[in-house]
């Protein structure tokens, strides 16, 4: 996650030492990263992957990185397939003479061949775009929510770093009101 997050659990002195956060502070901040990490991934179906591509191809040709963002941007950022599963499903799609790979200026641009648009075509009709299977609670759980989460464990770790005592402590006041505020929400009917 520090890679994802530069500065980001990092603990000057130790667990819980100098930096003027106890580590039952720093303790629940890992709590609250890992629980936004693993626990509002998007579910995708087997084979969501190449519909996406095969899709997304369909267009217009493009790189791996454009591919990743084009899905990303098509499901409000529910989904980001990562290149370990985007990659390997354009080697196996030109493996399968669906997809020609061309290269310039360092970059293999992706694109269809006549059999991979009819394979394309033939999955449009059969179901919607993976992209459109999450809906908007979904979309919430899978990248507003957790974005929020992870903005504000950054903000409580620089005040944990750089703050003075009466900051910190000011931080564990802001903290503690958030938290009975979320679970409120979850109180309403």
């Amino acid at each position: 996650m520090s890679a994802s997050f530069p500065n980001f659990g990092s603990r000057p002195g130790g667990q819980g030492q100098g930096g003027g956060l106890p580590s039952s502070l720093w303790d629940a901040m890992d709590q609250l990263r890992d629980a936004f990490e693993k626990g509002f991934s998007p579910r995708v179906a087997k084979g969501d992957v190449r519909a996406a591509v095969l899709a997304v191809l369909a267009e217009k040709p493009m790189h791996g990185y454009q591919i990743i963002q084009e899905i990303e941007t098509r499901s409000d950022g529910a989904w980001k397939p990562s290149p370990g599963s985007v990659y390997p499903t354009l080697q196996l799609l030109a493996d399968e003479g669906l997809v020609a790979a061309e290269e310039s200026n360092g970059k293999k641009t992706y694109s269809l061949t006549e059999a991979g648009r009819a394979e394309a075509s033939s999955s449009a009709g059969d179901r919607s775009a993976p992209w459109e299977s999450f809906t908007a609670r979904d979309t919430g759980r899978t990248s507003a929510l957790p974005k929020a989460g992870a903005k504000l464990a950054q903000a409580a770790a620089q005040v944990g770093r750089s703050g003075t005592p009466q900051q910190v402590a000011q931080a564990v006041e802001v903290l503690d009101e958030a938290r009975r505020k979320l679970y409120s929400i979850l109180a309403q009917d």
